[in-house]
């Protein structure tokens, strides 16, 4: 019975997965605050009916501290995204995510992984068209904002993806460059850039080599990975089978290489506030 009831609930959409803590810190002030961990939000797995479900409330916005730019209120989307997840899904499967939201929160993760005033890790990888793209040469040219997102197929990445896009203008008008990283193929990236209309520059990170390096990779806790397995299968998407994605983190890195702002959460559907990372922007 409980197999059944699994398996009907998992046909009426994705499913993705969450985790738990959060840091997100600017060299130059205390940490800001940040949407609800996943202790307030344990039930933030999404069964959505399409992988590219419209954004909740695109309108919701918050003036930029340093310029008139509106920018998306992304905390108070994906809170709402959320919720309405949250009431799609069977007590049983909460519980399973539950328990996963705790697993990769107890590896200390997000302690662990690259911080404000670490020096980022250099590395070239292929962009969604093919061509190879240098992180230092971009930031040897000013700051630059790089959020990594577990893929395409994720609603909350999308809903991510769509604010960064909104907030280009103003991360440009500070002198910022702003990336995407993902571990899908260059082809499934293309996908998203092209579903997203984005005009930021996304780079695919097969296997999550370069994740690894600033230590924002987890592998699927054992409960998790069947049902991702069975609903969105990440081999068709990364190109192999290696079970793991990155965390939803963001940084901005100045021009010596120095990371001067990190959001880092093992609960994906909290993300980086734009507004936070054009205020970070605006101190270099």
């Amino acid at each position: 019975m409980r197999k059944a009831m699994t398996l009907g609930w998992l046909y009426a959409g994705v499913v993705v997965w969450t985790g738990c803590g959060v840091q997100a810190v600017s060299e130059v002030g205390a940490p800001i605050d940040t949407p609800a961990t996943a202790a307030d939000d344990s039930a933030a797995e999404s069964v959505v009916e399409e992988t590219s479900a419209d954004a909740p409330d695109q309108q919701a916005a918050a003036e930029s501290p340093t310029t008139d730019t509106v920018l998306p209120k992304l905390g108070e989307q994906l809170a709402e995204l959320s919720a309405k997840s949250k009431e799609r899904m069977p007590a049983q499967i909460v519980q399973v995510f539950t328990d996963g939201i705790e697993e990769v929160r107890s590896t200390g993760i997000v302690e662990s992984a690259l911080n404000v005033g670490a020096q980022a890790i250099d590395g070239e990888l292929p962009d969604a068209n093919g061509s190879t793209v240098k992180l230092s040469d971009l930031w040897a040219k000013g700051p630059v904002v790089v959020v990594w997102y577990r893929g395409g197929w994720c609603p909350y990445c999308n809903l991510q993806l769509r604010a960064m896009q909104e907030a280009l203008p103003a991360i440009k008008a500070k002198g910022g460059t702003m990336i995407a990283i993902t571990p899908e193929t260059p082809d499934n990236s293309l996908s998203t850039v092209e579903k997203n209309e984005l005009e930021f520059v996304v780079l695919s990170d097969v296997g999550n080599e370069l994740a690894k390096k600033y230590g924002v990779v987890f592998k699927l806790p054992k409960k998790v990975s069947p049902i991702y397995k069975q609903m969105i299968d990440l081999s068709k998407y990364n190109g192999n089978d290696n079970d793991e994605l990155p965390l939803a983190a963001t940084y901005v890195i100045d021009q010596a290489g120095k990371i001067r702002y990190a959001f880092l959460d093992a609960n994906y559907t909290a993300r980086a506030e734009p507004a936070d990372v054009v205020a970070a922007l605006e101190t270099l």
